[in-house]
Order: C-alpha cells, then sequence, then structure tokens
C-alpha cells in the first residue's frame, strides 16, 4: 500500500475518507457510467446536497434508511450522502421480491424506503406500497433523481467510526434472512484490506458489475478511495455487450465471482485471436467456490492473472490471492488473510487444530461484523474469545493460505449469492405433487453452483417438472435467481436409520 494510502485508510468514517481523498485529488474521476463522469470532489460537493435533501425529509443520525436500487452513479451517491448524515442504512438486493425486502423492511424498522419505481419490468414502487401499507414508511423514487438541499443545513458529519450504521441482509442456513450489523470501520477495514491484496495502483481502472446493494460494494467503493483510481458501472451486466463499455473506458480490473471468470473466458474463446478487452490485466473476486482447473484455463487463453477470495456478508474480506503468489497458490488456495485478520481452525468443541488439519473455520478482525439484528443468533455466532463461527471447513497450509474443503451451512452460493435450502424446501412441500423434497447445491463451472431440487412424490402424483416447479415457485415470490435449474425425482430420498433425516451428501454424490 502507498503511505497515501496507508494514511486514508485509517479514517474512522466513510465521509472522512471521503473528504480526505476529495482533497487529494478533487478532478480525478471516481465513478464512469456510459457518456456519464462522477469526480472526486463531486462525490464531496453532490453528497452533501443530496445530504441536505434527505435531511428536508426528515432523515436524521440514526434514521434507518432502507434503498433498493440498482448499480448506478445516484445509488453510490445516495448511499454516500446517508454516510454523511449518519443514518442508518439498509441495501437491499434489486431483484429481491416480496418474501426477502418485506422482511428486510421489517426487521430494519426502515422508516424510509428508497426504490428505483419501474426497474427491468418490475414496479418497486407498487411492490413498496404493498408492504408498507401497514406502517408508516415513506417511499421516495431514486433512480435518475435524488433530494436535493443547502449543505449549510448539515450538521458536522459523524465521528464515531464503530456505530453500526449498516444492514445487510444473508440468507445464511435458514428460510428468513438475517440482518448483519456493520460499522464504517469493518467496512472499511475490508475494503483497505481487499485493496492491499490485490497491488492496485492510481493507474488502475476497475469496474463494478455487481449489485452496489451487496456488501462488496462498499468494499469496492473503499479500495477507490484509497488508490484514487476510477470504477466503470454496470447497471445491469451481460455479455457480451458489456465488453464495449470495457474496452471504451480501457479497463484493467474486472471480475466479481466464479461466474464472470467464466464468462470472461468464454468469450475469449468465441475469438481465440483476440483478446476481448485489450486493457485487462486482473480478474479478481470471490464468494463462490473457484474450481482450480478454472483459474487455469483464464491464465493460460486469457493472458491475464486471476486472484480469488473468500468473504462472507459477515466478514467481507477473508483471505485474497496475491497477483504475485505461486500458481498453485492461487488455482489451489483461498489465499491468505491480511494483517488484523485471524483465522482459527478448530474441532467441533471449538478446540484449536494444528495447521494443515481440517476444521471448522472461525474469524477475528476489524473487518468482522459487529453481530445480527437478532440478538439470539448473534450471541450463536460468536465463541467464548470473540470468534466469529462461520461454518465453513477448510484448513490452513503452513504458508499461511487457506484452503476450503467444505461447508457446515446448508446453503447454496450460486454466482456469489447465498441461496437459502431450506425456504425453497419449505416451499415446495406445500406442492400437492411433492411428498418430500431436498434441495442441493451441485458444482458447476459458470455459476459456483446450481440450484438442485431432489424430491420424493407421493403415491398417485402426476408427473413433475422444472418448468412445473420453478413457476409454481414464482408464483409462491420466491426471487429468480433462487430457482432451481434442475429437477430430479427419486423413488425415494436416502435417509438415516436413527431420525430418518435426510442424507444430503449422498444426493450430492449422486447428482454431482
Amino acid at each position: 500500500m502507498t503511505e497515501t494510502a496507508h494514511a486514508l485508510g485509517a479514517s474512522g468514517t466513510f465521509w472522512e475518507l471521503v473528504e480526505r481523498r476529495a482533497d487529494l485529488t478533487p478532478d480525478r474521476p471516481f465513478l464512469i457510467q456510459d457518456d456519464r463522469t462522477l469526480t472526486f470532489g463531486e462525490l464531496r460537493d453532490r453528497g452533501e446536497r443530496v445530504a441536505a435533501g434527505l435531511r428536508d425529509m426528515g432523515v436524521r443520525p440514526g434514521t434507518v434508511v432502507a434503498w433498493q436500487l440498482p448499480t448506478r452513479i445516484e445509488t453510490v451517491l445516495l448511499s454516500f450522502a446517508l454516510t454523511r448524515i449518519g443514518a442508518v442504512q439498509s441495501p437491499v438486493i434489486p431483484f429481491y421480491r416480496d418474501r426477502e425486502v418485506g422482511f428486510a423492511l421489517r426487521g430494519s424498522e426502515a422508516e424510509f424506503f428508497a426504490v428505483p419505481g419501474t426497474w427491468r419490468g418490475f414496479d418497486h414502487t407498487a411492490m413498496a406500497a404493498r408492504l408498507t401499507a401497514d406502517r408508516p414508511v415513506t417511499v421516495f423514487e431514486a433512480y435518475d433523481s435524488l433530494p436535493d438541499g443547502d449543505p449549510a443545513v448539515l450538521p458536522p458529519p459523524p465521528a464515531d467510526g464503530t456505530a453500526v450504521r449498516w444492514i445487510y441482509w444473508t440468507s445464511g442456513t435458514t428460510s428468513d434472512p438475517k440482518g448483519v450489523l456493520h460499522t464504517d470501520r469493518s467496512l472499511i477495514a475490508g475494503g483497505s484490506c481487499l485493496a492491499h491484496a490485490l497491488r492496485l495502483s492510481a493507474d488502475d481502472i476497475g469496474s463494478v458489475a455487481f449489485p452496489f446493494a451487496h456488501v462488496g460494494g462498499p468494499d469496492y467503493a473503499v479500495m477507490l478511495l484509497l488508490y484514487g483510481f476510477p470504477a466503470v458501472l454496470f447497471e445491469h451486466f451481460a455479455m457480451p455487450g458489456a465488453l464495449a463499455e470495457y474496452r471504451r473506458h480501457g479497463v484493467t480490473v474486472a471480475g466479481g465471482s466464479t461466474a464472470f471468470y467464466s464468462m470472461f473466458l468464454a468469450e475469449q474463446r468465441r475469438t481465440p485471436d483476440r483478446k476481448p478487452v485489450p486493457t485487462l490485466r486482473l480478474l479478481a473476486g470471490g464468494g463462490a467456490p473457484k474450481p482450480p482447473e478454472l483459474y487455469h484455463a483464464v491464465v493460460r487463453e486469457m493472458g491475464v492473472q486471476l486472484t480469488h477470495g473468500y468473504g462472507m456478508t459477515e466478514v467481507p474480506m477473508i483471505t485474497m490471492g496475491d497477483p504475485e503468489d505461486t500458481a498453485e497458490h492461487l488455482a489451489g488456495t483461498e489465499g491468505r488473510p491480511p494483517a488484523g485478520m485471524e483465522i482459527r481452525i478448530t474441532d467441533e468443541d471449538g478446540e484449536p487444530l494444528p495447521r494443515g488439519t481440517d476444521g471448522e473455520v472461525r474469524l477475528r478482525g476489524a473487518a468482522v461484523c459487529a453481530g445480527y439484528l437478532d440478538p439470539v443468533a448473534s450471541a450463536a455466532v460468536f465463541d467464548a474469545e470473540g470468534f466469529l463461527i462461520t461454518g465453513d471447513v477448510g484448513h490452513v497450509r503452513e504458508s499461511g493460505h487457506l484452503v476450503l474443503t467444505g461447508r457446515l451451512k446448508d446453503i447454496i452460493i450460486r454466482k456469489g449469492e447465498n441461496i437459502s435450502a431450506k425456504e425453497i424446501e419449505d416451499l415446495l412441500h406445500r406442492h400437492p405433487d411433492v411428498g418430500d423434497t431436498a434441495v442441493i447445491g451441485l458444482p458447476d463451472r459458470e455459476r459456483g453452483e446450481l440450484v438442485c431440487a431432489v424430491v420424493e412424490q407421493p403415491a398417485g402424483a402426476g408427473p413433475l417438472t422444472l418448468a412445473q416447479v420453478t413457476a409454481y415457485l414464482r408464483a409462491e415470490g420466491l426471487s429468480v435467481h433462487k430457482l432451481p435449474e434442475r429437477l430430479e425425482v427419486v423413488d425415494a430420498l436416502p435417509r438415516n436409520e436413527a431420525l430418518r433425516k435426510v442424507l444430503k451428501y449422498r444426493l450430492r454424490e449422486r447428482f454431482s
């Protein structure tokens, strides 16, 4: 990290980071989208005007503001304006629907809710009206216009970076989402670690092709603020259409998760004699398993480096591959933790295990969340020494590199997003042609994992197709990204002899 980045990384709050960067390089671009550019100076100045407009609406320090917006310059401005006020913000992924959004609004006790209006054919304003009909929530549209006011009305920005000001949502192992509590300090720590691990510079041009509402959004923004380089934003990412913008703006760093690597590789294979993005030098990301062969194919065929990391909503930056590491480490591990991140591998009783031995992964460090909205769940996720219990299984090599080998949590990670198997199972159990079901994740080169529903039918039930299953789940309000991509109908689900519990590992072995 440069001296400047180190100094900026010591910032206690997001707004302090904005002000320091704006003072250093006010005219350098921060965000690029289509023909629009937002400089670091404009982030500060326009951010204050939006903050003043929000204050005129009634937003104050501690006010909970939920927002469900696509990846746009306006979205980032709104989020930073909320940090200027010291509000508590609850970002919601834009493709979530009534079930998840309603839970987030109720759980966070949001007083304001920003939506994009009708976006990609779905009326978010109408959904917001349905979900807030029984309680006082101010719904406002913030797609291409934002509140505006006189910054003179603003009090000084918040100075405490350890106060909880972020609520992110993750499905985890249960059918209901969990509200993950973060502070400015924890998110800045995660972004600082990411910036350091990737060895980027002020000459780079990044890209944000994933939802900014993901916890990776502020992670990435911190990296831009620390090093003073811009990122190209993609409101909707699809190949090959996105390639023109990558080429137009000379993007050097791209990625997001395993699915993104696969899409870039597919484009390279369509035109093996020409690079899809000539300026691209690094693919980076995390959030889903990365097959070693995918790493080797990207490096060999695209001629760029690939670094992959390990993170979660509770701890957005845990480990990251180093671009200067060995090919074996980059292909076969999740990288090493940064300074200040402790990884402890334990047995089922929480006792530490020696290096090289598989066990449960536990974490402690500045980037770890403050817990959950639910105090019971929050108490259960930390052990007596303050380590967060991840439920993931792996080991640490003598070199310090982390290798993940499985998960205790029954979740599926598809394109970097956690999907609760239980949520889908609970809905499928209501279907008249489903007797019992088990939903599992199966390895998939492009998505990391795909969702597979294995169904045991009751006597006399008619044939069941994947199209019927997905139509039913859509009607039940399940988000599109959680829909099964594969259906297997079996005579009987495998079960143990004691409690007749379904043995999912046998299903994964059978259908992988």
